[in-house]
């Protein structure tokens, strides 16, 4: 429908569930443009946004997360900043 999902509270491992949200992995059948979730098809809109937040201070994501989706890190820190380039 376009609207905006938040998913809150997210650990350092995703459920294999969200690959094809993460991937857009959508495709067209009988001129609607669909998604396919578990074993049901559904319908998808170009202005669908998925947001993902986690409070966790400094999380370690596995590469292939990393490639899927854009990480913003608003909480930035001079120790975060260290963890992170080592």
């Amino acid at each position: 429908m376009g609207t905006p999902v938040l998913l809150e509270e997210l650990k350092e491992t995703l459920d294999p569930a969200l690959e094809p949200i993460l991937l857009k992995q959508t495709f067209v059948a009988g001129g609607r443009t669909l998604i396919r979730l578990g074993d049901s098809d559904i319908d998808y809109d170009k202005n669908f946004r998925f947001y993902m937040t986690t409070k966790m201070a400094n999380p370690h994501y596995l590469p292939e997360v990393c490639i899927k989706v854009t990480i913003i890190n608003f909480t930035v820190t001079k120790s975060g900043l260290e963890d992170q380039l080592l």
